[in-house]
């Protein structure tokens, strides 16, 4: 397999740009062993960036993340998320002690504010820097941010240490790239793309198909592909290992400027300010 490509993030780690979701991952105990394994069968193939949060499953998702990490912790890079409604300053620091306990471990690598709510940014950074200071988490960030969001944000004492800001990215939802995403990138402040395959409604589209055909590839791949071009971090979801792998082959697919051009044609960029997607 090629290699990983990587992201490196302001408070220093560098970790992989193509990672694992959980979400709907601990809702049905039945699917379990086979939710651990795809999981288990990601972080072998270097997929070690696994993103969760406590909404998932209400805490679920996070459960069987700990059960897939027993024993390799240190092998993975780990992200949770706090609801908002957690998010004051000592919310969030036991909502993070709930969360450590679910997923059998000392420390989150990166914490994020699920979206905003009620709570002042300033508690909720607060809290957040109580968390790095005690080595609860290695670093904290924020999801579903806009740029007024994210410049409120850098007012508050401590925004500026935002690590991370995860968003709905992919080829059929590319608001971003007319201003969230390069003032992000102007800023070092990595973008990680949720739902990067539209929860697989885009790959049904005839030209990405095309596209993959001629590339050897699956239309996952290359709609995974085209988001690591754009130097963010993607966290597909799959609870099946088979998928995990065909994931993992995203990695390295080279593919022409005339097939993006094409594909910028089906999928086509802003052209001005869109309000921020969420699913």
């Amino acid at each position: 397999m090629a290699d990983m490509p990587t992201v490196t993030l302001p408070s220093g780690p560098s970790v992989p740009a193509l990672g694992l979701g959980t979400w709907k991952m601990g809702e049905d105990q039945r699917h379990a062993d086979r939710e651990i394994a795809s999981l288990r069968r990601g972080v072998d193939l270097g997929l070690t960036l696994i993103d969760t949060a406590e909404m998932y499953a209400e805490g679920g998702a996070e459960t069987i993340t700990g059960e897939a990490i027993a024993g390799r912790r240190d092998d993975v890079f780990l992200v949770s998320k706090v609801y908002p409604h957690h998010a004051s300053r000592q919310g969030v620091i036991d909502a993070c002690e709930r969360s450590l306990r679910r997923l059998k471990t000392d420390r989150i690598d990166l914490y994020l504010l699920h979206w905003r709510g009620q709570h002042p940014l300033e508690e909720t950074v607060a809290g957040f820097e109580d968390l790095r200071a005690a080595g609860k988490i290695g670093a904290w960030g924020v999801s579903n941010f806009d740029v007024d969001d994210m410049e409120e944000l850098m007012d508050v004492p401590g925004g500026e240490n935002c690590a991370a800001n995860q968003v709905l990215y992919n080829l059929s939802r590319r608001g971003i790239e007319h201003d969230l995403l390069p003032w992000c990138q102007e800023r070092n402040i990595p973008i990680m793309a949720y739902s990067p395959i539209e929860q697989g409604r885009i790959v049904r589209n005839a030209e990405l198909i095309r596209i993959a055909k001629a590339n050897q590839a699956t239309p996952a791949q290359v709609a995974l592909a085209f988001l690591l071009k754009r130097g963010v971090m993607a966290i597909p979801k799959s609870s099946s290992p088979e998928r995990v792998e065909e994931n993992a082959g995203a990695i390295g697919l080279e593919i022409s400027d005339a097939d993006w051009a094409s594909l910028d044609a089906a999928f086509p960029a802003p052209r001005g300010k869109r309000p921020l997607e969420m699913l």
